[in-house]
């Protein structure tokens, strides 16, 4: 267990809200807030894990979030990540303006709507994204940022498109008095503007890496559909409910040769990657094309992945023969000869000329923008006085939850989720054909509770005793242990029949193998409980709490408009659920949130001599004050010792007297009896 190191990474929206005119605004202020919080940090004196590393994130309005250093394998660091988180929340709230809030929102609800959807108020356009919806002001103004949208643009030939149906609600949707059945977008703040959740789990092995890849790939669909957060578009609520497709679209730079669309000019520019004619099936940002882990060297032929690498692949034929003749195996070679087919986005050019034996920048020009439901991550250059940084695998498809408690769920779930996975052996292979579609149902409304996804039956293999046929090759069940059916979330996380016992299970079976103690699986089950209610469909996902949330709204016309005032409320009622000001049992059942705002954003450091500069009189009369109140708090709790103790003593005499009275009490009944005389009455 002591071998594990991981990590989460949560993006954050900054709102101003605009209380006097009921309008939320994203506020531009996310590089001067980093710029802040890192300053903080950095003269911060305390130990490491109260430490939080601080990123700008694409648009202005985001930042990143991260934990200084590593949660270990120990069962007691999982119940520290909603604690992390927390703290990290305090930390910017401690940052903003009066008039600011921070929420965690996958997708800013009103961007592209009018100017006054940013703060300061900003025109569509601009030599970068040159939108007819977004102003260039929304980009983060650090010249990668900007330079990768325009080389995107530049690169199509066109600006980026992405087009999202309209929820179909009792009304037509209306724009300018035109019936309109989509939203349309066309610049990469759209979608590089959404936040994520996104959980990194370094390995003990390259191996052991690659087939984390493999099997949280699997896995990407399911939890993108639990976390579901995207209902509203451009100020509409659209027929999906999560965001990957978008931030495809947004970074989607393939030529119209290579999505291979008809009416293209097929002919080859020798300045891009396979001439820009190479035919390409995916954007950029997408789910895996092929698997990657070559498991036991392709002995067991239940986890060869040729098996499961159903769906050809595009690869640099150069790249993948330089990779061969270095011994690299067959499908390593392929999975980067496949990043190669995309061009570089952006490149400084001080950082061209470089040793490649001493420095993968020139890789990770490569491999870090190609965006997808999981990535592999080899080591980095060592660092002088750090510790070498291993093989890791990053699980990218989740969206980011209104709370911290949300957040800490689902990395609980998935980090033990993943050591299920090593330390039983699963096989959740399926083919690649059918985890593509696995991505397109999880778009769908209410997917989480509604729709069925294909999963692997048996992962591991079934036991002849486990089938009531004579003849265990011909049932339809566990006759091909490789075989899938679509399971809904619930099934594949809680079980589905006595032959596939559910993750979540699997869960439970691990930590009790593992022997964690009975307090600490006590909290980590009020976690894993709450996964399995958003599966059952007992708690509703952040998107379908929103779309009940609009559709209630008073303001609502039920057109799927969602106007500024709704908006404004939409953002305040998430406020107050992610600070724990207002229940939302619908959301997060019986769990109560603590307010990060009352959390103390900094510890303090105990000072010693030089620690601070105050005056002898300011000093007398501070210690003067506390020692009057030490004083009185003193008598104060010594005369509640004495109360209590004169309360007991008072309690055993009236208990002695109760026990003298009942036994009097015959005899005195006696003599009356006899005498014919009524009793004497005994004075005290």
């Amino acid at each position: 267990p002591g071998d594990l190191k991981y990590g989460d990474e949560v993006e954050y929206i900054l709102c101003r809200l605009d209380h006097e005119n009921k309008r939320v605004q994203c506020s531009l202020r996310g590089v001067e807030l980093v710029n802040q919080l890192k300053e903080q940090e950095s003269v911060m004196v305390s130990s490491r894990n109260l430490q939080c590393t601080w990123h700008p994130e694409y648009t202005a309005y985001m930042i990143e979030g991260t934990p200084s250093d590593a949660y270990g394998g120990l069962a007691e660091d999982l119940l520290k990540i909603e604690s992390n988180m927390a703290m990290r929340r305090s930390r910017i709230i401690s940052a903003l303006h009066e008039d600011e809030a921070v929420l965690t929102l996958t997708s800013f609800p009103m961007l592209g709507v009018s100017p006054q959807a940013t703060f300061p108020p900003s025109q569509p356009g601009g030599q970068f994204a040159a939108s007819q919806y977004v102003s260039d002001d929304v980009i983060n103004p650090h010249p990668r940022f900007q330079t990768m949208t325009q080389n995107i643009r530049e690169r199509r030939g066109r600006n980026v498109s992405m087009t999202v149906p309209i929820y179909r609600d009792k009304h037509p949707t209306k724009v300018n008095g035109k019936e309109v059945n989509s939203v349309h977008m066309d610049c990469q703040a759209f979608g590089m503007g959404m936040c994520c959740l996104q959980v990194t789990f370094q390995a003990t092995s390259s191996s052991e890496a690659r087939h984390l890849y493999d099997h949280m790939a699997v896995c990407a669909p399911v939890f993108l559909a639990l976390t579901a957060a995207t209902p509203i578009l451009k100020g509409m609520l659209v027929d999906t409910d999560v965001r990957w497709n978008v931030i495809s679209g947004s970074v989607d730079c393939r030529t119209p040769a290579e999505e291979g669309l008809e009416e293209c000019d097929p002919s080859p520019d020798p300045e891009l990657a396979g001439d820009g004619v190479r035919r390409i099936s995916k954007s950029r940002y997408s789910t895996i094309s092929t698997y990657l882990c070559n498991c036991k060297s392709g002995v067991n032929p239940h986890t060869s992945t040729a098996k499961y690498n159903d769906v050809p692949v595009t690869i640099d034929q150069e790249m993948y023969d330089q990779c061969k003749s270095n011994g690299l195996d067959e499908l390593l070679s392929q999975h980067i000869g496949h990043l190669f087919i995309r061009d570089p986005m952006i490149c400084f050019k001080e950082r061209i000329e470089l040793d490649d034996t001493k420095d993968t920048d020139h890789f990770e020009n490569i491999q870090s923008t190609n965006w997808n439901t999981v990535r592999f991550k080899a080591p980095p250059p060592k660092q002088e006085g750090k510790a070498q940084i291993g093989w890791r695998t990053e699980f990218r498809p989740m969206e980011v939850s209104l709370t911290d408690f949300e957040n800490a769920a689902y990395t609980i779930f998935i980090v033990l989720l993943s050591r299920v996975i090593l330390a039983f052996d699963l096989n959740l292979y399926v083919p690649i054909s059918k985890l593509d579609e696995n991505m397109e149902t999880a778009h769908k409304i209410g997917a989480a509770a509604k729709n069925k996804f294909w999963w692997r039956r048996h992962m591991a293999p079934p036991d002849e005793k486990e089938c009531n046929c004579d003849d265990m090759s011909t049932c339809k069940i566990h006759g091909d242990q490789d075989s899938s059916e679509l399971m809904t979330i619930e099934q594949i996380l809680n079980g589905n029949g006595s032959y596939y016992p559910g993750l979540r299970p699997m869960i439970n079976a691990y930590m009790d193998m593992i022997e964690v103690d009975p307090v600490s699986i006590a909290e980590i089950s009020k976690y894993l409980d709450f996964v399995s209610m958003k599966a059952s469909g007992e708690l509703l996902t952040t998107s379908s709490w929103m779309r009940q949330f609009v559709s209630s709204h008073p303001a609502y016309k039920f057109d799927s408009v969602v106007s500024e005032e709704i908006a404004y409320d939409l953002a305040v009622e998430c406020e107050a659920i992610s600070r724990g000001k207002k229940p939302a049992p619908e959301l997060l059942g019986e769990h109560q949130i603590q307010d990060a705002g009352s959390i103390p954003p900094y510890n303090k450091p105990l000072g010693g001599a030089g620690s601070f500069n105050v005056s002898k009189d300011v000093l007398g009369n501070l210690v003067s004050k506390y020692s009057q109140r030490f004083h009185q708090v003193s008598r104060k709790r010594k005369l509640m010792a004495e109360i209590t103790q004169k309360e007991k003593e008072l309690g055993a005499l009236r208990s002695e007297l109760n026990t003298l009275t009942v036994a009097a009490s015959p005899a005195l009944n006696a003599k009356s009896d006899s005498e014919g005389e009524r009793p004497t009455k005994i004075r005290l």
